[in-house]
């Protein structure tokens, strides 16, 4: 399938093709373009919007996009809801710190927007992060932890 965003990605733009990559669609094809043409290239392509102003998949009822996917998937895993907490707190401005985790993961995709300013290379090199991350979640609510 084919996923559309903004370009020019950071926290959440980052965070929600590698929860689509790895828990929806394994083939998920990104576009990225000017947030004035998302629905425009929406009609066009068939693409699935996420993370722009008023679609579905964005910031909603105090979710930011990558709550509102998990929420649409109905996806449950512990490790990854943890991870949720983290990303809505690091992309929500007024939220940063309600998770201690959330400045360093901001301040990571700051550095990576400056070393990788296109938006494909910076995904490639960020899912690592996330990976990383998520492994971290897992063991962070595993019982007995």
């Amino acid at each position: 399938m084919k996923w559309l965003t903004r370009s020019h990605v950071h926290v959440d733009r980052v965070a929600c093709p590698w929860l689509i990559t790895r828990f929806i669609d394994n083939d998920a094809e990104f576009l990225f373009v000017p947030k004035s043409q998302v629905d425009k290239v929406a009609a066009e392509t068939g693409a699935i919007p996420f993370d722009a102003p008023g679609v579905e998949l964005g910031h909603q009822a105090g979710r930011c996009s990558f709550e509102s996917i998990i929420l649409k998937y109905d996806l449950k895993d512990p490790g990854l809801l943890r991870l949720a907490q983290i990303v809505h707190a690091a992309d929500v401005a007024e939220d940063l710190d309600q998770d201690p985790i959330a400045r360093g993961l901001e301040a990571i995709a700051a550095g990576y927007s400056l070393r990788y300013p296109l938006d494909e290379e910076n995904l490639v090199h960020q899912f690592e992060v996330y990976d990383a991350l998520y492994a971290w979640c897992r063991v962070q609510v595993a019982p007995g932890s």
